[in-house]
């Protein structure tokens, strides 16, 4: 199998969740770290995670094997943390990167490794969760710098992946939930 990087979106302030997402606990673990953990586990290398709101306080956390990129417009949207990790990832070898987003608690190390099998240089995969697209994405390093250049907003990749022909869905319902956790309501009881 290709390398395959990890690019963790961890940038954001989390208005209506009270605080950066990156920053809170779930039994006991940042949600920083639970997800490098998974990218990780998953066999992701290298894992590289996007920062932003609240830089210091995160990087305070993250264990040894990371490396953190700080994505200068963060306020922007996740269009500028997308654009600041895949230019990160340019520099290494990696042949894909699996994008995957700081509040998605229910995605596991399981959910990442079927996403990215076979995963190559022309590869564009993303998770389903019953038949409704979620996260994490895979990008084939061909494929980086339409991204980077398409990047904007709160959207990330979202138009760049519509109506893709060659996009392939890999359905992971069997293994883990894509909701997203908005609101402090939302985390896992």
């Amino acid at each position: 199998m290709a390398d395959v990087a990890g690019l963790l979106l961890a940038a954001g302030a989390g208005r209506r969740f009270g605080g950066p997402k990156a920053l809170a606990v779930l039994d006991g673990e940042p949600f920083v770290v639970r997800a490098l953990r998974v990218l990780a586990d998953a066999g992701c290398s290298p894992v590289r995670v996007v920062l932003g709101a609240a830089a210091d306080d995160v990087r305070a956390i993250l264990p040894d094997l990371t490396s953190a990129v700080v994505a200068e417009e963060w306020e922007s949207g996740m269009g500028a943390s997308l654009r600041a990790g895949l230019k990160a990832l340019e520099k290494g070898g990696a042949e894909a990167a699996v994008v995957h987003l700081v509040d998605l608690p229910g995605v596991g190390a399981e959910v990442v490794r079927r996403v990215m099998d076979g995963a190559d240089a022309s590869t564009v995969a993303r998770a389903a969760y019953d038949g409704v697209p979620g996260h994490p994405v895979v990008l084939g390093r061909r494929w980086w710098p339409e991204v980077v250049a398409g990047a904007s907003g709160d959207k990330g990749a979202r138009d760049w992946l519509k109506g893709r022909p060659d996009l392939r869905l890999v359905e992971c319902g069997d293994l883990g939930s894509g909701h997203d956790v908005d609101h402090r309501a939302d985390l896992p009881r």
